[in-house]
């Protein structure tokens, strides 16, 4: 399936959860928020959420500043 993540088409194997999407992007660490198609999902539904295809997927992080 084709996904829409941060702007750029990614392929992923169907059935994919966001957790193991955010895994294989090697981004787990500093990912701190998700939202698909605009909607927020919350991190404790990361590893049951599973997207469909063209979904659009935002991976936020938080960058702290001065």
């Amino acid at each position: 399936m084709k996904l829409i993540i941060n702007g750029e088409i990614k392929k992923f194997n169907d059935g994919v959860e966001l957790h193991q999407i955010i895994k294989d992007l090697k981004i787990e660490d500093k990912v701190m928020a998700a939202a698909v198609n605009m909607d927020i999902v919350k991190k404790d539904n990361w590893g049951s959420f599973i997207p469909k295809d063209g979904d659009k997927i935002e991976l936020l992080q938080f960058v702290g500043g001065g």
